[in-house]
């Protein structure tokens, strides 16, 4: 028998493959069908940050000062990294801002980040002449663990090199950033995030103004992301006790800077006046000059409280320790600056009148 019958008789055609019989009808194999593509889950959204802007020289072009709308509108790279909402709470010199919209600017900010938990962050514009004290402010009175970042800039819109546009992008970077969380109030400028209870403007003009001399930046904000490289340790934002909402009026408090042949009457005419603290920028760690320990004497019998501090913008007058407060109706301002001292004088008094309790804040913020 041939080899082909022998195949035949095993039951394979020349082909390779099984021969059938019958009703059975010899197929080649069939392809495997293709699958459709794995369904892929949707992208997060973008977080969300609200934006409140008061005005400053970061919106101050010329013919007209740029809105909250404005401002987002011109951020083209914005919508990579956020969903960016606006809200004009003013368009102002923050020079120009008074106490009373410090009170309001703070309520508002609490009560959208307690609205609206969705919320990743706030970015507050401000004129940098005073933005140290509202940053360290806000740091004391926003109470929730999402930040708040306040940004400015040196140039205007109309000037060649205007950094304004750079600054805000950042802060809104930083303030989507989860790392964030727990930061209480930061400054960013200049690529860099600094905290609002140390730091402080340094220079008039140079676009480096925004400091902390001792201790240094929290971190950074570049083109690969957000960096931090230490947190607050003082007591702040979501661990605050002042409640904007109890407030219903900052007291007075005036600040004195020591210098040659100084003068008490200076301290006198502001208590007359009606201030209820005052705060002393001494030399050194708390030296007065000429008549100033009278005008603090006055004080003292009037019962004004004052807070020592140093002009010399770092160094620590040191406060007695827990449980002791502040005699003769004096107190310690620890290492806070004159102006972030007044800041924190004025929620202190607002809240208590009890010396143990006064130092106490200025121990632990």
């Amino acid at each position: 028998m041939t080899m082909r019958g022998l195949l035949v008789l095993a039951g394979i055609s020349l082909a390779g493959w099984p021969i059938t019989t019958g009703a059975q009808v010899a197929a080649p194999p069939t392809a495997q069908q293709p699958q459709p593509p794995a369904a892929t889950a949707p992208a997060p959204p973008l977080p969300k940050v609200v934006l409140f802007a008061t005005g400053g020289t970061i919106s101050n072009k010329v013919g007209g000062r740029l809105t909250v709308d404005e401002l987002i509108a011109s951020l083209t790279n914005l919508p990579r990294y956020v969903r960016a909402e606006g809200v004009q709470f003013d368009n102002t010199s923050s020079s120009a801002m008074t106490l009373v919209q410090w009170l309001d600017l703070s309520r508002q900010i609490n009560a959208r980040l307690r609205a609206d938990k969705d919320l990743a962050g706030v970015v507050v514009t401000s004129g940098t002449d005073t933005l140290e004290e509202l940053a360290y402010f806000l740091h004391l009175t926003v109470r929730d663990e999402r930040p708040v970042v306040v940004v400015g800039s040196m140039r205007n819109p109309s000037t060649l090199g205007y950094e304004g546009a750079a600054n805000l992008e950042d802060g809104f970077r930083a303030a989507a950033d989860p790392q964030s969380r727990g930061m209480g109030t930061v400054v960013v400028l200049n690529d860099e995030i600094n905290g609002a209870r140390e730091v402080t403007k340094t220079d008039a003009l140079n676009l480096n103004t925004f400091q902390t001399r001792a201790f240094g930046i929290l971190g950074v904000v570049d083109p690969s992301g957000v960096a931090y490289y230490r947190k607050p340790t003082r007591r702040h934002s979501a661990h605050s006790e002042f409640d904007v909402e109890a407030i219903k009026a900052l007291p007075r408090v005036d600040v004195v800077m020591t210098y040659q042949g100084a003068t008490g009457d200076v301290v006198k005419a502001m208590v007359d006046l009606g201030a209820k603290g005052i705060v002393m920028g001494t030399a050194g760690a708390g030296a007065l000059s000429g008549d100033q320990g009278t005008g603090t004497r006055y004080a003292t019998e009037k019962s004004v409280w004052t807070v020592t501090t140093t002009r010399a913008g770092t160094g620590r007058i040191a406060p007695p320790g827990p449980g002791r407060g502040g005699t003769n109706f004096r107190l310690a301002g620890d290492n806070l600056t004159p102006i972030k001292a007044r800041v924190l004088l004025m929620l202190a008094l607002a809240t208590s009148s009890d010396g143990v309790e006064l130092q106490r804040m200025f121990r632990e913020y």
